[in-house]
């Protein structure tokens, strides 16, 4: 690549996109990389302020921003993800080819960002997206940069693509709901509406809905019958608090689940507990499942209907942006939640 003059850039090759913007008209790019520059050109080059251009001039060792966005592609594309475009002034765009959940290999996004001369913006990762979603999006700062460069980001960013989506599984759920107001009949459940709702969004098959009392062995014997069924998730409503009277994570140990967590640093939500019985999900959802917009339901749903087996420093790391702010509107996954 060499620096001239606009007016003697004649039968030059650019090495790379020119854009025009003229504001409420276009924003494109008015000359691609790889035309060869004419007499007719100048004049608009010289309107889009362009006194000077680079032009191509191959060297060993060196790559185009265009090749260069090529590895970095390489580099993020996983598992049901692809590619919107080909490289366009040195970008490249990568979508989601499937409804699922979004991963991101951290540690390698973070190795590559830090090198410099290059970049990889994603979304964040962990949520839901569907197919067509942008996930993220690869560009190198210069030019032309040195391959030495491009063999390092390869090094830093790993063996695993930096980005991929977990297609949603179908699943099935029992649906426990527990309090003996209810069972009694002086208070209706809403807990079973609110949560059909939330697993309305995914491909899951709701096998029942059995309402129990406070008797943590009568709760306990039927996690274990809709394990037996086939169940893939138990959800148990209710009793959840610290009350005498709230007995539903006694039940679920008594059940033979091993507790991860009982426990989240998330609002609403803090009273949330998972654990798992012969690799099955079990959850006891406290009572702001019910009524709130979103809670750390929300977060933790689509992981498990990825097939993701949560641990207690998967709940711990929702500390941070683990606090809703009830927005009068909400637009969550669009916001800080959960992030």
């Amino acid at each position: 690549m060499k620096l001239v003059r606009t007016e003697e850039a004649v039968g030059h090759v650019l090495c790379h996109d020119m854009t025009q913007i003229i504001p409420g008209v276009t924003k494109d790019a008015r000359f691609r990389k790889g035309h060869v520059v004419t007499e007719a050109d100048i004049p608009v080059l010289l309107s889009m302020g362009k006194e000077h251009l680079y032009v191509w001039e191959k060297q060993p060792g060196m790559l185009h921003e265009d090749e260069a966005a090529e590895i970095l592609f390489a580099l993020c594309h996983g598992e049901n993800t692809c590619r919107k475009a080909p490289p366009k002034e040195g970008k490249v765009e990568l979508i989601a080819a499937c409804d699922g959940l979004f991963r991101i290999e951290r540690e390698g996004l973070r190795a590559v960002n830090t090198l410099g001369d290059m970049m990889i913006a994603a979304r964040a990762g962990d949520f839901a997206v569907k197919k067509g979603d942008s996930l993220g999006a690869t560009r190198v700062i210069p030019l032309v940069i040195e391959a030495e460069k491009m063999d390092a980001a390869c090094a830093a960013a790993g063996d695993r693509p930096l980005f991929s989506v977990l297609p949603f599984q179908k699943r099935t759920v029992g649906i426990i709901t527990t309090g003996n107001e209810v069972f009694s009949g002086r208070v209706q459940d809403a807990f079973g509406p609110a949560i059909r709702q939330k697993l309305a969004e995914y491909d899951a098959e709701v096998l029942g809905q059995t309402i129990l009392g406070d008797d943590p062995d009568a709760i306990a014997a039927q996690i274990a019958a809709y394990i037996d069924q086939g169940a893939d998730m138990v959800l148990c409503t209710g009793g959840m608090s610290v009350d005498p009277d709230d007995t539903t994570p006694t039940a679920i140990q008594r059940s033979g689940a091993q507790i991860v967590s009982y426990g989240a640093p998330v609002l609403p939500g803090a009273m949330f507990l998972l654990a798992y019985r012969d690799g099955v999900p079990v959850m006891g959802l406290p009572g702001c499942v019910m009524y709130a917009k979103r809670t750390v339901f929300d977060l933790v749903l689509p992981r498990i209907m990825a097939g993701e087996r949560l641990s207690r420093e998967d709940l711990v790391r929702y500390g941070e942006g683990g606090l809703c702010l009830n927005c009068p509107v909400c637009t969550f996954p669009n916001c800080g939640f959960g992030k």
